[in-house]
């Protein structure tokens, strides 16, 4: 993405973030999120069907041996039955889903909701399939009869599309947002002058993407769920390189993961010699998500992306209501809820995914870990980020669990983090990557028996004030070093940022997997200061500084005397 793409998206999400910001004077962020979100998805679908239909109206006309949409305007009377044939033609939902293309009934396309949420309240805005009139009740009604027909012309997404009636919006204020949405190109996008080569659908992922960050922001943790920076998705999945295979994510949040998946096929097709849009065809994703609300906005978030997806039945704790029992993924990856107290349940005692021992009911962290192992398939490779308590803790059998995992050899690579990544917690993390098999293969060394140590704290920077973040250079150097490890490509400890140990370094730490203790110290530069003037140096500014600090002690007994208070 060049810097005028990146500078329009930063624009469009500054405009549309104001606009739906507005709401907040009549909902908070957990409700009008739906609103929002719901907008951005009607109008995703309309856009996608909308380009369906200029291409299959192209097809209708382009007259060839091997073209099977082709309809020769020799078989019509009169230009008006051709035309009115090329539009039934149109509206023949076979076309549609043949190529991953919701269907959008006329009454929730973008263009009948713009048009009709400006008539005035009971006018009639259609007949129903019995002939009757329909009136407008409101314009949240009539978002939600959108919403409602999508829905059951798309088995896909039943169940998962958030009504918007129950919030009591006033008509203006929705009919602002549409107008909005309505003014800004997704589909032909233009920016100072220079046609950008986006796709409607980039556009409005990035933006779903940029507004459920926002939403984040503004709501808050909530019982330990933190939203998951984006670098540190990238980051996770430029380390695995899920190129093909099944994709799994037990706590999936909104579905950032697998976004990220996605996005990871498209920026390495071009060294990696391959079509994207075939390779996708190769990757499979599963997800699990405890929260009603933020399981249908996952799958909203995949629906906007075209991802294809399996997030189970509904909505379920993964300990108490596995969707994917049978499930063995090739890559896992997640970001569970920290620390969470709350998880246990006397039915999972003696569960089969407590291979390693049971895990303390008073922590879920190697509840997770476990749950992950379980699903994970015999040659695949997971990553979890944790909290930095999970790398040391000896509290309630947490020790035992991670000695066990580390003795038979599951662990493969420990990133420490720097502080300050997470927008609502200031809760210390680590990845853990663990996988089943480290004897090599597929242009990998045989690992067994050693665990790669990154110490990535000074990595990063400070985007504003209070939020650290990676850069792609960060990024790039944490997953390249990853990789040379396992490929034994040009790997070398680094002091004080990377070690390969054995087993035995690991058990003389008593099996604690903090990088700090394996990688050393960073080599300090010479700054090639002759060390006896550095000392006199220092010791001159050392002697200043004390002479300061007799000063301003002075200067605070003075001032408390003033006051009537002696020290």
């Amino acid at each position: 993405m060049n810097n005028t793409e990146q500078q329009f998206l930063k624009e469009l999400d500054d405009k549309l973030w104001k606009a739906a910001d507005k709401l907040r004077a009549s909902l908070d962020a957990a409700n009008y999120k739906h609103v929002v979100l719901g907008l951005i998805f009607l109008k995703y679908v309309t856009d996608a069907f909308e380009e369906r239909q200029e291409q299959l109206l192209e097809l209708f006309q382009q007259g060839s041996n091997d073209n099977i949409y082709y309809l020769p305007r020799e078989d019509f009377a009169s230009d008006e039955e051709y035309q009115q044939a090329l539009q039934d033609e149109l509206e023949q939902l076979d076309y549609y889903r043949e190529a991953n293309v919701f269907w959008v009934p006329k009454a929730a396309r973008w263009s009948t909701l713009k048009e009709k949420a400006v008539l005035p309240v009971g006018s009639v805005i259609w007949q129903d399939d019995a002939g009757n009139d329909v009136k407008l009740r409101s314009v949240s009604w009539l978002v939600d009869n959108a919403l409602e027909e999508i829905e059951k012309s798309n088995v896909k997404l039943k169940g998962i599309l958030n009504r918007i009636s129950q919030y009591q919006l006033e008509n203006d204020k929705l009919i602002g947002l549409i107008n909005t949405f309505s003014d800004t190109s997704f589909t032909k996008p233009v920016y100072a002058g220079e046609t950008l080569h986006l796709h409607s659908k980039d556009i409005l992922g990035h933006v779903y993407e940029y507004f459920l960050g926002q939403f984040a922001l503004a709501e808050g943790k909530q019982g330990g769920q933190y939203y998951t920076p984006k670098s540190i998705v990238t980051l996770i999945v430029e380390m695995l390189q899920p190129y093909s295979g099944r994709v799994y994510d037990p706590a999936m949040g909104s579905g950032g993961f697998f976004v990220s998946s996605d996005k990871f096929i498209e920026e390495h097709a071009k060294e990696q010699h391959y079509d994207a849009t075939e390779q996708k065809k190769h990757i499979s994703v599963y997800g699990q998500e405890s929260n009603p609300t933020t399981w249908k906005l996952a799958a909203m978030n995949m629906a906007i992306r075209g991802i294809d997806f399996n997030f189970g039945k509904k909505n379920a704790d993964s300990f108490l209501d596995d969707q994917h029992p049978d499930l063995r993924a090739d890559f896992v990856m997640a970001n569970p809820p920290f620390n969470i107290k709350d998880w246990w349940s006397e039915t999972l005692a003696k569960d089969v995914r407590w291979q390693y021992g049971t895990p303390p009911k008073g922590n879920a962290n190697f509840a997770w870990m476990q749950h992950m192992i379980h699903h994970l398939a015999p040659t695949g490779s997971m990553a979890l980020l944790l909290a930095n308590g999970s790398m040391s803790s000896n509290t309630n059998n947490e020790g035992e669990i991670r000695k066990r995992l580390i003795e038979e050899d599951l662990v493969e690579c420990m990133v420490a983090l720097p502080g300050q990544l997470f927008t609502n917690t200031q809760i210390p993390a680590c990845i853990w990557f663990l996988t089943k098999n480290k004897t090599g293969g597929k242009g990998k060394m045989n690992r067994k028996g050693e665990v790669l140590f990154i110490d990535a704290r000074r990595l990063g920077y400070m985007k504003d004030r209070v939020l650290r973040d990676f850069t792609a250079e960060d990024i790039a150097k944490i997953a390249n070093t990853f990789h040379a490890w396992q490929m034994d490509k040009d790997y070398q400890d680094e002091a004080g940022f990377c070690f390969a140990a054995q087993l035995a370094d690991i058990q003389k730490h008593d099996f604690v997997l903090t990088p700090g203790r394996y990688v050393g110290a960073q080599e300090q530069e010479d700054d090639g200061e002759l060390f006896a003037e550095k000392m006199a140096r220092l010791t001159e500014q050392l002697r200043e500084q004390f002479a300061e600090s007799d000063r301003l002690e002075a200067e605070i007994k003075r001032n408390l005397r003033g006051l009537g208070y002696e020290f």
